[in-house]
């Protein structure tokens, strides 16, 4: 597909672990769990976190699809923003295909914790930072524009707590991000996923980084900051750019075509649509039996994400990880075990480490 030039031109805290080892609330504002099957709010949620209408008028496009008006769209999607239960309409990146991003763990004094991770937290280059229980009790994510500028944030970071940082890019990505179905079966609860949100094959093929020219790291800066909720949205992004809407609506779906961007469209926040337990499983296997597993893994419906990463031996031998949501721990902590046992899994060493507080989620930045 040819594509015109661009012409021209974090997080609040949140509860996540009580005393008995079940969830508590969420920092975020708003609430109430998952909307009504039948409402606008859970279509909105549930069909198109994907697939979203790449057009000059897309919310007059889901308008049309849902049988509402324009206004009826925008005024919903403002309030599930509001009430914390989506952070934003836009583009998810895959990872390393453009930019550079790992995911990192700190081993914190417990009475650092707190501390320790308010000062992560100042990084712009970090997203996404959780307590787990684990010795390696803090986790977050990082992205930049180059593998340069991750590096020196890493070190940055590890200057900055006095502590040293367990690095563990991605190696091997098995689950294609579809988004996350509000009522998939297993641990996210008992009805079908939308249509869109099917398995598809889990392997993903290494694609080199792709070198952006300043035109398109501008649109990545805008598109950073979420789809404005406007009738003309990509309209005011190109305004904004210095580009035109035509120009910037083609290479969006250029990059969906790419894989450049996994998935575009509504971006939800899983604590506050009720699904308050999730855990990191991580297995120990050898090496030439982790690709064949972690794809078996990532058709799991109660998967929602699946890497192969690196181990850093001694301190770190686990090499698959898998992400799993629920609505209360006894139910992670059952799938987890029906997932193992189905597998084949249970000879394997294996940790899991639940959630306890969010410190911070904001969607990445590499410009």
């Amino acid at each position: 597909m040819s594509v015109p030039p661009l012409g021209g031109l974090g997080g609040k805290r949140a509860s996540l672990g009580a005393p008995d080892g079940t969830v508590a609330a969420s920092g975020a504002p708003g609430g109430g769990g998952t909307p009504a099957p039948d409402s606008l709010d859970f279509r909105l949620l549930n069909d198109f976190q994907r697939d979203f209408p790449l057009c000059a008028a897309p919310y007059a496009e889901l308008a049309t699809r849902l049988g509402v008006v324009e206004n009826e769209v925008l005024k919903a999607l403002e309030g599930l923003k509001r009430a914390g239960k989506i952070s934003r309409v836009g583009a998810v990146f895959a990872p390393k295909r453009i930019g550079a991003s790992t995911l990192a763990a700190v081993a914190v004094p417990p009475e650092q914790l707190a501390a320790v991770a308010e000062i992560v937290n100042r990084f712009p280059e970090v997203n996404h930072n959780y307590e787990r229980e684990h010795r390696y009790n803090l986790w977050f994510v990082a992205t930049a524009g180059s593998e340069g500028r991750l590096a020196s944030a890493l070190a940055a970071i590890e200057s900055a707590v006095g502590l040293p940082v367990l690095r563990l890019p991605l190696l091997a990505e098995y689950h294609i991000d579809l988004g996350f179905g509000l009522g998939a079966p297993g641990a996210l609860g008992g009805a079908e996923l939308a249509p869109a949100m099917a398995r598809a094959p889990a392997a993903q093929p290494f694609v080199p980084p792709r070198t952006l020219d300043e035109g398109e790291r501008r649109l990545v800066m805008a598109l950073q900051e979420g789809l404005p909720l406007f009738i003309r949205p990509f309209a005011l992004l190109a305004e904004r750019i210095g580009s035109d809407e035509a120009a910037v609506i083609a290479r969006i779906r250029q990059w969906v075509d790419e894989g450049i961007i996994k998935r575009f469209g509504v971006v939800v926040r899983h604590h506050e649509l009720g699904y308050t337990a999730n855990a990191m499983l991580v297995h120990d296997l050898p090496d030439a039996a982790a690709d064949a597993l972690g794809e078996r893994l990532a058709q799991e419906p109660a998967v929602t994400l699946c890497y192969r990463r690196p181990r850093v031996l001694p301190d770190w031998p686990y090499n698959l990880f898998c992400m799993i949501h629920g609505q209360d721990r006894a139910t992670v902590e059952a799938t987890i075990a029906d997932l193992r046992g189905r597998l084949g899994l249970e000879g394997y060493a294996h940790a899991v480490l639940f959630s306890r507080t969010r410190y911070k989620q904001t969607g990445a930045r590499y410009a």
